[in-house]
């Protein structure tokens, strides 16, 4: 096997040597071919690490510092690895349409400045110098909520800018920044406007972004401006959402894509007309009822949007269709300025088909749904998904901005700036959860270790590249790299852990996530090319998101729900998969058949059905051997000598890797002592293996913890019953705004009304509520119904005595008629 491995090494050696050599003689150029593999040499990403860039790779396949920026533009971006001259024209070119001038700096480096775009993700862009395309790169766009602190405007105690104008108060406005991000001495302070004009969901509905006024010129670069604003003049006022802008004062004012810094759109309370000053809730009010005769018009778009998980814990755990709403955040204190009385929102991931709406679901103290029906701070549906949807570019799907033009602006108009949040929730109840269903879980981890979809679990440690999950006909693909656990002495175990895991669903961007040599750390790829999470924790990719808040947390989030949750924790990956119950009897792999019967769970390829609990270690063995990939099929990266000798170039499943299928317990290990404090209950088993064959506390410490993760996910997701929400009777009191299993409300009605209907109602099993429905009538009324009561039984009588004189009738000429012979003429 040494033998082996070492020839192959060297023929790999002797095979890039010869690439090396033809390149350089043959003059392949990367010039318009970034990401490319060539015949002698490479401009792909991978060829680095390998050796084999061709030579001219840095001077056309551009790396760029920073890499990310705003949506807005404005961001300064330098093209590294560039000399330039002083003299020499810069023209940065985005998605092939849209155009910026760069400059060249004093040390011969070219700058680009990132242009308006109304699309998040990665923007593929050239670079013209002298009117001539000499490099080409990537730019990551991002929502301007979801920017980073460091890179936007802060305005200090934004609730005082949004409610500036409105009831005790005004004041001094101040906005912060970081003043080294603007190339000025000078600075100029701007306020931009958005709006969205044109007919609705028609071809000319369209995204408006102007230059407004100055509020400062000349500023001092300070990082820091403050000023008392007053009311605008017409038309500016009528521009009531947008952001402030601060760029160099050596900039024409307003001019578009120069180096800027942006704070987050926000209500402009504060420079609104001096109606709204005088009389703040009466202008509201007027908004409002225009707001609500326009959604009169518009198209429901409620039916498409997904019902919101019925608890905290539920929301939490389905990550692959519901993520945390950065406005309010229980990790973040639950600051929840829109949403009072809530600890923690989330918004659906994906935005809906047809009108590119979005979903909201907030919880309180109790983990319980709150409903617009019963609170102010309950969840709200949104016509513009707050992350904005594909293609992006036009309205309702420009991320962030649709969603304050619809959704966030009206907010304030019917409910901050007035009292009239009827009109709001009438248009944007919150859903319920009586159609949510959570998905099923299954996880990798430990030596490596399984957990279906169903809930089996057993043990599968082959060396090689496996399918963890194989779903032909949704499109989605999850497949495992295993590699020998090295022991602390340099050898290897007759053990493997899950190194690497690579995804993609349909036509999306391939996403590989593997362990690094530093502890607890995880690499993201895309397309074989390394993300960088250094400066946003977001990335908006082709068909996936990917999230990635701490180097050691990795989540993935496809167009159907599934989400993938890596971690990485003591020197061992954990990956989590979870699917919607759309992918029941889909799914194939060593997670097994999802159907909620564990007995089919273990499938070869070929067909052959094995059992978690019965079959033999050295069967599950051969089970899990079906299930290698090959280099046809494979989503891996191989950019390392390593990589390719060990995994490109050799078999699949490693058949000449035999693990230890059990170990011996042994009271006198200096280990048992310590293992047995750590590994007990469900998953001792896993834990004491994992100990014991990489003689590591840590390891089975961390395959004990993954256990109990998991058990904890698959508790969090358990389906509950929900009977759907209950409003009080109208003039009457309802106590009680929880709508699950075992949940009782009581109502009743204010003095001077009598309740009619169940004053107690249970939600039962069913998911029916018990009882009647509950009016409230007036004590005047009472006397009303009990003279109809009386009126309608005496008719009853009536009716009844009538009923039976004319049944009498007919009994008596029944009889008269009897024994009469009745003559028929013929």
């Amino acid at each position: 096997m040494a033998y082996h491995l070492k020839k192959t090494f060297n023929s790999f050696c002797l095979f890039f040597c010869a690439v090396l050599l033809i390149s350089t003689a043959t003059g392949q150029s990367c010039q318009g071919k970034c990401g490319e593999q060539l015949d002698t040499c490479s401009c792909h990403s991978t060829c680095g690490s390998l050796g084999t860039c061709c030579p001219d790779l840095k001077q056309f396949c551009l790396d760029v510092s920073p890499h990310s920026g705003s949506m807005l533009g404005g961001t300064d971006f330098a093209l590294l690895n560039t000399a330039l001259q002083k003299t020499d024209t810069v023209l940065c070119r985005f998605k092939a349409s849209t155009e910026t001038e760069g400059y060249v700096d004093e040390d011969g480096v070219g700058h680009c400045i990132s242009p308006l775009l109304y699309e998040t993700g990665w923007i593929p862009f050239e670079v013209l110098i002298n009117g001539v395309a000499k490099g080409w790169g990537t730019w990551l766009s991002v929502h301007h909520s979801k920017l980073d602190a460091r890179f936007k405007i802060t305005l200090v105690n934004a609730t005082q800018w949004q409610y500036y104008g409105t009831p005790n108060t005004g004041g001094t406005l101040q906005m912060t920044w970081n003043s080294s991000l603007i190339r000025a001495e000078k600075v100029d302070v701007e306020l931009w406007g958005y709006n969205e004009t044109g007919e609705p969901y028609g071809d000319s509905w369209t995204a408006g972004w102007r230059y407004l006024y100055s509020v400062g010129r000349a500023v001092p670069n300070t990082g820091s401006f403050s000023f008392i604003p007053s009311p605008a003049k017409d038309p500016h006022w009528r521009w009531e959402m947008g952001s402030m802008r601060v760029s160099p004062s050596s900039s024409t004012e307003g001019q578009r894509d120069v180096n800027s810094l942006w704070s987050g759109a926000h209500a402009l309370a504060w420079h609104l007309e001096q109606l709204f000053r005088d009389d703040s809730a009466r202008w509201a009010t007027a908004k409002c009822l225009s707001w609500d005769a326009l959604e009169e018009r518009l198209p429901n778009f409620l039916s498409e949007i997904p019902d919101c998980p019925c608890t905290l814990a539920q929301a939490r755990a389905d990550t692959g269709r519901f993520h945390t709403d950065y406005g309010c955040d229980i990790e973040k204190g639950s600051k929840c300025t829109y949403h009072p009385g809530s600890v923690h929102c989330v918004r659906a991931i994906q935005a809906s088909p047809k009108y590119g709406a979005g979903q909201q679901c907030c919880y309180d103290s109790r983990g319980a749904q709150v409903l617009t029906g019963d609170s102010i701070g309950g969840s709200t549906p949104d016509r513009g998904h707050d992350w904005g949807a594909p293609p992006y570019g036009r309205p309702p799907r420009i991320p962030g901005l649709s969603h304050w033009k619809y959704d966030v602006l009206s907010f304030y108009y019917c409910c901050l700036w007035s009292d009239n949040c009827h009109y709001y929730f009438k248009h944007r109840p919150s859903s319920d959860c009586r159609t949510y269903r959570p998905p099923k879980a299954g996880s990798v981890f430990g030596d490596p270790h399984f957990i279906t979809f169903d809930g089996s679990a057993y043990t599968f440690n082959g060396r090689g590249e496996y399918y963890l999950l194989s779903s032909p006909d949704k499109g989605l693909f999850v497949q495992g790299r295993t590699e020998p656990v090295k022991l602390e002495n340099g050898t290897l175990a007759k053990a493997t852990r899950l190194s690497s895991v690579a995804m993609r669903e349909n036509s999306s961007d391939v996403i590989e996530v593997r362990v690094t040599a530093h502890p607890n750390t995880l690499e993201v790829l895309k397309n074989q090319q390394v993300l960088l999470f250094s400066e946003q924790s977001w990335m908006d990719l082709q068909g996936v998101f990917v999230f990635s808040a701490t180097p050691g947390n990795v989540s993935v989030m496809f167009p159907s729900g599934a989400g993938v949750e890596v971690r990485a924790r003591e020197g061992t990956m954990t990956t989590t998969v979870l699917l919607p119950l759309e992918f029941t009897n889909q799914t194939k792999g060593l997670l097994g058949r999802m159907n909620d019967d564990p007995d089919d769970d273990l499938v070869s390829s070929d067909g052959q059905s094995y059992n978690a609990s019965k079959s033999s270690p050295e069967d599950l063995f051969h089970f899990g051997s079906t299930w290698a990939i090959s280099n046809e099929t494979s989503l891996f990266t191989y950019d390392s000598a390593y990589l390719l000798d060990q995994y490109l170039y050799s078999p699949k499943h490693d058949t000449e890797f035999v693990p230890a299928f059990s170990l011996p317990e042994n009271p006198s290990d200096p280990l048992w002592s310590d293992m047995l404090k750590i590994c007990f209950g469900n998953g001792a088993s896993f834990c004491k293996y994992d100990t014991l064959s990489t003689h590591s506390l840590s390891t089975g410490n961390a395959t004990i913890s993954a256990v109990r993760s998991h058990t904890a996910l698959v508790n969090d997701l358990a389906p509950v019953v929900a009977c759907g929400f209950l409003p009080a009777p109208a003039r009457g009191e309802k106590r009680g705004s929880v709508y699950l299993e075992g949940s009782e409300l009581a109502f009743s009605c204010p003095s001077g009304q009598m309740l009619f209907g169940s004053p107690q109602r249970t939600c039962h099993e069913s998911g029916h509520w018990s009882g009647t429905t509950t009016h409230c009538v007036s004590d005047n009324m009472e006397g009303i119904l009990v003279g109809c009561v009386g009126a309608a039984t005496a008719l009853a009588t009536l009716l009844a005595a009538i009923t039976f004189y004319n049944r009498k009738l007919k009994r008596q000429r029944r009889h008269s008629l009897k024994g009469t012979v009745v003559f028929k003429q013929i």
